[in-house]
């Protein structure tokens, strides 16, 4: 299963409940985007993220987001959610996220999300500190910053 998750940086795991099942007996596909959140915030708190979005009001909001769903997910399993960004420009960034069942041992979803840094004070887009950038090029020395400034 580490395999699967190589690249990933950051591995959430997460239990699935019985509540997240629907009618059709697997974990509903609304779910999924709660996995990602999760998987995102602990990418965030690995960056220190959610720490400087307190001390300079610049942070992230979510703009987009997609799913695409391979292997349904029942009850019981362990889900480890692998995150990353996969292109970061001084303004936004893309993450990518992979979901594997420690039950099947298989990924059963991947998703996107584009993530916009916003100014919470005035209202306005932002963008990234040098800080924050040494501190994902750290946990991602392969990434490329693009300049869009």
């Amino acid at each position: 299963m580490k395999t699967l998750l190589d690249g990933y940086p950051v591995i959430s795991e997460i239990p699935v409940a019985w509540g997240e099942m629907d009618a059709l007996n697997h974990v509903n596909n609304v779910v999924y985007f709660r996995y990602f959140e999760t998987a995102r915030l602990d990418y965030f708190s690995k960056v220190g993220l959610m720490e400087e979005m307190k001390a300079t009001y610049i942070g992230p909001i979510l703009s987009e987001t997609t799913s695409r769903y391979k292997l349904p997910v029942t009850y019981p399993d362990t889900l480890l959610v692998g995150s990353r960004v996969s292109e970061m420009q001084r303004d936004r960034f893309t993450m990518e996220y992979i979901i594997v069942s420690k039950q099947q041992g298989k990924v059963t979803t991947v998703g996107q999300a584009k993530v916009v840094m916003y100014n919470f004070a005035n209202n306005t887009k932002a963008i990234a500190s040098d800080r924050l950038l040494e501190k994902i090029l750290a946990v991602q020395p392969e990434l490329v910053v693009m300049d869009n400034t």
